[in-house]
């Protein structure tokens, strides 16, 4: 992980179902929502794309905070149970990509820190992660996309 590789892409607006976790390890939580949303709407795994973020983040003393899924849906979907449709308005994101779960927390820093001695100021909208892989893989396989929100 010496280089850090950083494209910038625009996503567009977009409606999503919304699944949430709170606990030690929300992100397992929000996963087994959206994914049996998923399943039962009959969306494939292969069209399985998802972007989650902490929602809130740690707080200093506690082993709880939030995690939050987005799975892009179509126009006609409707709320059901603990999932929520909304609407992300989109934004320009500085989007980089690397391997393993461990690393999270480095290459959150890195990529702030490019940020910061880029052209772009980081913006207010939702920061993002986006898995690459599917759950069955060990951790450290997993692929994932960060997308830092960013404004010109």
């Amino acid at each position: 992980m010496t280089n850090l590789e950083v494209r910038i892409v625009r996503l567009d607006p977009m409606l999503v179902a919304s699944a949430y976790g709170f606990g030690a390890s929300p992100e397992g939580i929000a996963w087994e929502k959206i994914q049996a949303f998923a399943k039962k709407k009959n969306v494939s795994s292969e069209k399985l794309r998802t972007f989650g973020f902490n929602n809130p983040d740690p707080s200093p003393g506690s082993p709880n905070y939030g995690y939050e899924i987005w799975l892009p849906v179509d126009p006609e979907a409707e709320p059901e149970g603990d999932i929520r449709i909304s609407h992300f308005a989109g934004g320009l994101y500085a989007v980089t990509q690397f391997k393993g779960i461990s690393n999270i927390g480095a290459v959150w820093q890195r990529l702030v820190l490019w940020c910061e001695n880029s052209q772009y100021k980081k913006g207010y909208h939702q920061c993002l992660e986006e898995l690459l892989t599917p759950l069955d893989v060990p951790l450290e396989e997993y692929v994932f996309n960060l997308y830092l929100p960013i404004v010109e």
